[in-house]
């Protein structure tokens, strides 16, 4: 049986240093499955969506457990090489290898026969290999369709040990959703499915000479399987239609996981795309029934669209209409969200001054960065940026405070670290309740005629959104209590208030009441214009 390729000590450096730099850029990467991966000297192609450049990579090969597989074979834009950057080296180092995309050289054809031949060779060995199958990163709502190269590389190789009854080869899918991907303190959902396995014996029409209709038929079930697990929609207000339409049905406060949050959005998601699918393409026979409920459900995404814009011009969230509060009540809520937020950002002043050169640095070289191109071109690399800029001014603060204090060098060198995490913890609390202090002000400049108004208009989508998920999407009815019933201590996932408490004011990890909280001072609600 093959070994594998031994894990090089590049591979084991960049895994361990990315696992702590990813850590720290975003609240939590919660991986799910990952008992499904195939162990080392199984050969396995690692395929995933692909929106966020060489973050998707790191993320994987971080998620990844090194007692499952020793190392993950990553592939990069050959443009990618030869640079005297650290990106570059980075990805040298690690054993990626490099693919030549007709798009980097004017659209001339390229040969990327001998890249082909290491990767078959890899794999043979034992290896795993991570392909992006979409071909380019990209910022869009979308998956983008599949290329066909995964399907015929496992061809390739099959068709190579044909004679051999024993070998296996799978295709491992993996869905990848960044609640906001470019933004410091978001979370990020890590999804494996079920691995493809195939044999020279049990897909003897994967052999060659092989028909094209076999290839395209494995990489449809590929993205189907991505898709499934990722929010995939044609365009950025169906997601944010979605995501409302998720918010109203289990409310904040609902103690669901991260991966249960995006699986309910993603039912929303898949209920809008389906009601504007034309009549008789798809499942449905094209009845007057079925013309209704679509014709329905695109009613409803345009109300929810309406609320929300009412929402975004107050600046106030949907759960202050869902509860509304006295005028007294609201403003002894201010003062306590005041005094906290005071208070935090008291402490965390010391620790802030060794933040500011990082929180400088990034931000500088990402404004630079975004002027170089248009939103769907540049905005996929954003988080890349700020991990490697973050990571070099980190380094510096902390390699500074330690060359400035050489007499207590020891004590400073573990201090340093200490401080600065303890002060993004508590910098995340204060944030978010400075956001509460300014929403609950805003809620006040709010008239009750206009309360009112929002508050039936809000009933009305509710119960709209309640028929939608319990009658057609076979939804529970009760999705609080159903939540807190699933069971699990997956990260992510509180069990009651006690240990709900506990989480909130964790050293590790702050638990979200709102997957959608990020590190500002402002709730990220929105995404960029459709034609940008």
């Amino acid at each position: 049986m093959p070994q594998g390729t031994p894990t090089p000590w590049s591979y084991v450096f960049v895994r361990l240093l990315f696992k702590f730099v990813l850590k720290i850029f975003y609240g939590s990467i919660v991986v799910e499955n990952v008992e499904l991966v195939p162990k080392t000297g199984q050969p396995c192609i690692v395929c995933a969506n692909h929106s966020n450049s060489l973050t998707d990579a790191l993320v994987l090969v971080t998620s990844i457990p090194s007692q499952r597989r020793n190392m993950l074979r990553l592939t990069a834009k050959s443009t990618q090489f030869g640079r005297r950057t650290f990106t570059s080296w980075l990805i040298e180092s690690a054993g990626t290898v490099p693919i030549k995309r007709r798009k980097d050289f004017n659209d001339e054809s390229v040969d990327n026969c001998e890249v082909m031949e290491k990767l078959m060779e890899a794999l043979e060995h034992g290896d795993a290999i991570c392909m992006f199958p979409e071909g380019t990163s990209r910022y869009h709502p979308t998956i983008a369709p599949l290329k066909t190269g995964v399907a015929r590389i496992v061809s390739d190789v099959l068709t190579c040990n044909r004679d051999d009854p024993d070998f296996s080869i799978s295709i491992l899918t993996c869905s990848i959703t960044y609640v906001h991907r470019q933004h410091f303190r978001s979370d990020v959902l890590v999804t494996f499915h079920p691995p493809i396995k195939f044999t020279p014996n049990d897909n003897p029409e994967l052999l060659a000479p092989v028909e094209f209709d076999r290839i395209r038929e494995v990489t449809s079930y590929m993205q189907e399987q991505i898709s499934s697990g990722t929010l995939d929609a044609p365009s950025w207000d169906l997601i944010r239609s979605a995501k409302l339409a998720s918010r109203m049905y289990a409310p904040l406060g609902t103690r669901m996981s991260l991966g249960d949050y995006i699986r309910l959005t993603h039912a929303f998601v898949e209920a809008f795309k389906a009601s504007e699918r034309p009549l008789g393409d798809g499942p449905t026979d094209g009845s007057d029934e079925d013309t209704t409920e679509d014709f329905e459900i695109q009613r409803l995404r345009r109300d929810l669209k309406r609320y929300q814009d009412q929402l975004v011009c107050w600046g106030i969230k949907d759960d202050r209409i869902r509860r509304p509060l006295s005028r007294r009540t609201i403003l002894f809520r201010m003062v306590i969200r005041l005094s906290w937020s005071i208070f935090l950002f008291t402490l965390s002043t010391p620790g802030l001054i060794l933040w500011t050169p990082v929180f400088l640095t990034t931000f500088y070289a990402v404004y630079n960065f975004k002027k170089s191109g248009p939103i769907w071109d540049t905005w996929d690399e954003i988080a890349q940026y700020k991990l490697v800029y973050g990571l070099f001014s980190g380094l510096f603060v902390w390699l500074a405070s330690v060359l400035l204090t050489l007499h207590i060098a020891p004590i400073t060198m573990v201090m340093v670290p200490a401080v600065m995490w303890m002060t993004l913890r508590w910098l995340e609390d204060a944030i978010s309740a400075f956001r509460a202090f300014t929403a609950l002000t805003r809620l006040l400049r709010v008239g009750k005629v206009t309360l009112r108004s929002l508050w039936d208009t809000r009933e009305d989508l509710h119960t709209r959104i309640q028929n939608l998920a319990v009658g057609t999407l076979g939804l529970p009815a009760d999705p609080e209590k159903y939540f807190l019933e699933k069971g699990g201590r997956e990260k992510g996932r509180v069990g009651g208030r006690l240990d709900s408490g506990a989480k909130y004011f964790s050293i590790r990890r702050r638990r979200k009441r709102d997957w959608n909280e990020t590190l500002r001072l402002h709730d990220i609600v929105d995404y960029p214009e459709e034609d940008l």
